[in-house]
């Protein structure tokens, strides 16, 4: 029978105004001041908007499905993943780190839109009339390549005008922000881009503009300088098409905080300013910040005389809710917990909820049938997982912290396997793959995947299976098992135990590596390179996240 503590900590969110505090991270001090990151988790390019009391946040989701997430507070400090506004590809699949691009989201005349651009294929748009959804089929509004980072304002007479900045590896140039306008409901475009700001030496790799107006002024807040080591600009005009003038007005200084940049300022119910923007921390990703914003000067100043803040004073806001990203799951509901993502579009063949409380994860054939004859593809056996599109996964929640899953495994042919991984350019699994009549644990690593690199297979013990098919058809042999990560500043060790109460620590610790613009990111397994055989499968029970 499941642990009851933590079956009630999975159906939290599901229940009317309920708190959730995570066990590994939370920015709420509760003394009305908060601590920095607010959400110490890879929600890369950030936009957020107010909506009287409440504020809404979507974030890059590049190749991973459900894409461009919705995460929601009534404080800016308290954050829950509320739905996804691209439940389901709208293109086919793509490569890692292509696909959705740093969007913009924005309320208007009683519509949710977002904005984003594929590097690919231009800019697109979905839009819908509640956060949760349901959205809108995306419409592409600009057909091009090497438009990023869009970013639509309706003006006070009804004209939309869109801003965006262009990525190098597909126009051949960069640092510059152009605006045109759109059509009145923001669908299409009816004039020519403007170069409204080139950043040159002094603010190179300008990207991720965010448009707003403010006392009859327009202001582009955008980040120069690069990911890790930027800082954040904000420029003003009395047009839309400028010419504009620059101020920086965020950076390190003597803080600890690199790359300051690229987000939201969002003016609140309550007459106060805040900018939302993300730190880039290496194999944990982009995390989320939250810094004061100062008008005093005419020019929005950030954090504390523009260097961020670590601690602070919460905003004004009439909730008291704690309220943190879920990360443990029960697998207790027909549907999966919103922070899991597929890495590419779903296929039922990946897996699917239980109607008796698992999570079911197909072992997925790297080696394919074409279908009509059994014509097959070719061999995927001397590559890795990264292409692999049923990885399921989620970001992860802090610096330290441990998950534990139990799951059965069940196997009906040789050299089907499945486990735990951290997954990035480098990554590492602990699994168990069938060998004759027994079971290998094994640690699976690959330096290098991004590249071609090639997995190291490590076994690590021989283990007897815990039950067997007594009847000839397909028969399936079984292995109850729970496996462990822990994480420790970007260092990653495993463990297993066949009980669930004394597990041993195995295999060589692993050195954390960020994924294609995104972080490292944990979750489950299960693969095989048979071409005949029925799937074997992983029936994970539940899936928890503790100190």
């Amino acid at each position: 029978m499941k642990d009851l503590l933590f079956l009630a900590l999975a159906m939290l969110p599901w229940m009317a105004h309920a708190q959730y505090k995570s066990q590994v991270w939370s920015p709420d001090n509760g003394n009305g001041t908060y601590q920095n990151p607010v959400i110490n988790a890879d929600y890369s390019d950030p936009d957020v908007i107010a909506v009287g009391e409440d504020y809404y946040l979507t974030a890059s989701s590049f190749e991973c499905f459900p894409g461009l997430p919705i995460l929601h507070s009534k404080d800016l400090v308290n954050w829950e993943i509320l739905s996804y506004a691209l439940p389901h590809p709208y293109r086919g699949a793509m490569a890692r780190g292509k696909g959705v691009w740093a969007p913009s989201i924005r309320y208007h005349n009683g519509e949710y839109y977002i904005y984003w651009g594929d590097p690919d294929r231009g800019v697109y748009r979905v839009k819908a009339k509640h956060p949760e959804g349901p959205w809108e089929k995306p419409v592409l509004v600009i057909k091009a390549r090497g438009i990023i980072d869009p970013c639509p304002l309706w003006d006070d007479d009804g004209k939309c005008y869109l801003v965006n900045g262009w990525a190098a590896s597909r126009s051949g140039f960069n640092s510059v922000l152009t605006v045109r306008e759109l059509s009145a409901d923001g669908t299409y475009p009816v004039g020519d881009p403007v170069i409204v700001f080139d950043g040159g030496n002094d603010n190179h790799t300008a990207e991720g503009p965010k448009f707003y107006k403010r006392d009859g002024w327009y202001w582009i807040l955008c980040p120069a300088g690069g990911v890790a080591k930027g800082w954040q600009l904000a420029m003003r005009s009395k047009s839309p098409y400028g010419p504009y003038e620059c101020k920086k007005v965020l950076s390190q200084g003597r803080t600890e905080v690199n790359g300051p940049h690229q987000g939201a300022w969002v003016h609140t119910a309550f007459g106060e300013d805040w900018f939302l923007h993300f730190q880039d921390k290496g194999c944990y990703g982009r995390v989320l910040h939250l810094q004061p914003v100062d008008w005093t000067s005419g020019w929005p100043i950030m954090g504390k005389k523009g260097q961020p803040v670590l601690t602070y004073r919460k905003p004004k806001s009439g909730s008291t809710v704690i309220m943190n990203p879920l990360e443990s799951d029960e697998f207790n509901r027909p549907r999966l917990g919103l922070q899991w993502q597929w890495e590419g579009p779903y296929d039922p063949l990946f897996g699917m909820p239980m109607a008796n409380g698992m999570m079911r994860l197909y072992t997925y054939k790297l080696v394919q049938r074409a279908g009509v004859g059994d014509v097959i593809r070719p061999a995927q056996q001397e590559r890795n997982l990264w292409t692999a599109p049923n990885l399921l996964l989620q970001k992860t929640p802090a610096d330290q912290f441990t998950v534990t899953a139990k799951i059965r495994f069940a196997s009906k042919a040789d050299h089907q396997y499945g486990g735990l991984i951290m997954m990035g350019q480098d990554y590492s699994d602990l699994v168990v793959e069938r060998i004759g009549e027994n079971f290998q644990l094994q640690q699976r690593t690959c330096i290098g995947a991004d590249n071609k690199g090639k997995e190291t297979v490590s076994v690590l013990a021989t283990l007897k299976p815990t039950a067997r098919d007594q009847i000839p058809y397909s028969p399936a042999i079984y292995l109850d098992i729970y496996l462990r990560m822990s994480v420790d500043h970007g260092k990653c060790r495993f463990a297993y135990s066949m009980n669930g109460k004394k597990f041993q620590d195995v295999g060589d610790i692993f050195t954390m590596k960020e994924g294609k613009w995104i972080g490292a990111k944990m979750g489950f397994v299960s693969e095989e390179i048979n071409i005949q055989s029925n799937c074997g499968w992983i029936d994970a029970d539940w899936f928890r996240v503790a100190k």
